[in-house]
């Protein structure tokens, strides 16, 4: 025991160094989101996996709440498909092929999530070797959770809602007109809706919705209720605050949409020279 002691004592140096170099790479990757995205976007799969069985622990302690969350999400789904059944007496609406065809989804868990950044990023346990993409939307049963923006083989980093640089197109639901949402960088559970002229009759406890009109998000996946309207110093728009319906502390599953066509109208924006700010 005496020479293990005296041979740890003689790298005392060694392990100090050793000691210091990892706890400054944590420290960097902790608090620097993009820093932290990259790198869990370029480890080895031994990082992912730790990551998993951290998210498997955390998981196992909330089991009760999600389950609570699916079994909602479920009759929702059931009331919807009751919904589309016809009546004997009625016509039967055939969808177009075209646009029952042009999104598909995906499921996916949340390793990773950050919420105290300016620019937010969260890490899936998908990635391209299960068909996961570079663009594709992120939602969950409560709403809109971000977008991908880079895909290793087995994991995926996403572009949180809470993050300023990212935008959705939206629309308020009950009068069809659209603007922006961006998040301000203040508070995780409220963002902006951008661009909204000032002559429209934007009312608290309005619905937020994607709008479809971008080439990422079907139409109609929640966003956020409107929770304050002001008539800002702003001559063209109004100020329009959004309670978000995502609880981002605690998104656990998403799903992962991919419009099929979004080759085809990136080529058409750029031969247009048309700009896809979404």
């Amino acid at each position: 025991m005496l020479r293990i002691l005296q041979f740890l004592y003689s790298l005392r140096s060694f392990l100090l160094f050793v000691l210091l170099e990892v706890l400054a790479i944590w420290l960097l990757v902790a608090n620097n989101s993009p820093q932290g995205a990259a790198f869990f976007n370029s480890s080895t799969s031994m990082v992912g996996s730790i990551l998993e069985t951290q998210s498997d622990v955390r998981d196992f302690f909330s089991l009760a709440e999600a389950n609570e969350a699916l079994v909602g999400e479920n009759s929702r789904l059931m009331e919807q498909l009751k919904s589309l059944k016809t009546d004997p007496d009625s016509v039967e609406l055939t969808l177009d092929s075209a646009l029952s065809s042009q999104f598909e989804f995906l499921g996916a868990r949340v390793i990773s999530n950050s919420l105290r950044y300016a620019q937010n990023h969260l890490t899936l346990n998908k990635g391209s070797e299960q068909g996961v993409k570079p663009g594709m939307g992120i939602f969950n049963e409560s709403g809109v959770v971000g977008r991908v923006k880079s895909v290793s083989k087995n994991y995926s980093v996403g572009i949180s809602l809470l993050n300023n640089d990212l935008l959705i197109s939206s629309i308020i639901k009950s009068t069809g007109d659209f603007g922006s949402i961006n998040w301000d960088g203040k508070n995780s559970q409220t963002a902006k809706l951008l661009y909204v002229p000032r002559h429209v009759n934007a009312q608290v406890g309005d619905t937020i919705v994607t709008s479809g009109y971008s080439a990422v998000f079907p139409r109609n996946i929640n966003i956020g209720v409107i929770s304050n309207v002001i008539q800002s110093g702003d001559p063209n728009y109004l100020d329009i605050e959004v309670a978000l319906t995502t609880d981002f502390s605690k998104v656990s599953y998403v799903y992962l949409v991919e419009n099929t066509e979004i080759e085809e109208l990136d080529s058409l924006y750029q031969q247009s020279e048309i700009t896809n700010e979404f």
